[in-house]
């Protein structure tokens, strides 16, 4: 038995925010405010190339441990499982487009700084719901979680807190449209389909012994698993 580097992505992600807030806490301080915030536009310089590299990086960059384990927990759960639905490099450009768009509406429209990989676990949230889901439907689950999670944060906007529901619902925004039109890859088993496989009972094994000569065992099928990066 051995331990399985699964998701490529989504581990690699993690432990590059992981390794970002441990060096910010503890050994360069200020690493995240200097290079993980994306400013807004008021700070935003135009002609400072740093400053466009943070529309990506933010999404690397967490306030402190609690911050990071909170996005961590959903990044780590629904992760594994959409790369197996799109790919490892698929999965990563998404993660990019993201940060990026977020990142880019925070410079135009809003007065605080942002940083964080909320909008990336909404965009991972609302794509979830459409692995399962055939050409030209609409999953009911799509339509819950907009209600549920999207309808809280438009909610939660009105309230005077330090969370961006803003990067929340672009990142949702961002994992609607993955969802549509961006179809899992062909061949690639869903969660009820994985479920279905696991369940089966193993076939039963006869103990009485057989007078025909033994053949060659044939071989077994294998699900196989497309995993890019």
């Amino acid at each position: 038995m051995r331990i399985k580097y699964n998701a490529p992505t989504t581990l690699t992600y993690s432990f590059f925010c992981t390794l970002v807030v441990a060096l910010d806490q503890h050994y360069l301080y200020g690493l995240v405010r200097a290079f993980f915030t994306v400013p807004n536009a008021l700070l935003f310089d135009l002609f400072d190339p740093l400053n466009y590299l943070r529309l990506f990086t933010h999404i690397a960059g967490h306030a402190d441990w609690n911050h990071l384990v909170s996005n961590l927990a959903y990044i780590l759960l629904l992760g594994p499982m959409l790369e197996e639905a799109y790919g490892s490099l698929t999965m990563l450009l998404m993660i990019v487009v993201t940060g990026f768009i977020t990142g880019v509406l925070n410079v135009c429209f809003f007065p605080h700084p942002l940083l964080g990989a909320s909008g990336v676990v909404f965009m991972m949230i609302l794509l979830a719901s459409f692995t399962n889901h055939g050409k030209n439907d609409i999953p009911l689950t799509f339509i819950l979680i907009v209600i549920l999670y999207l309808g809280r944060e438009i909610l939660n906007a009105f309230k005077g807190d330090d969370i961006s529901q803003f990067a929340h619902l672009a990142g949702g925004f961002c994992g609607s449209l993955f969802g549509f039109f961006k179809p899992s890859k062909s061949g690639a088993p869903t969660v009820s389909q994985n479920i279905r496989i696991y369940a089966q009972p193993a076939p039963k094994t006869s103990t009485q012994k057989s007078s025909r000569p033994k053949s060659n065992p044939s071989k077994t099928a294998r699900l196989k698993i497309d995993r890019g990066d």
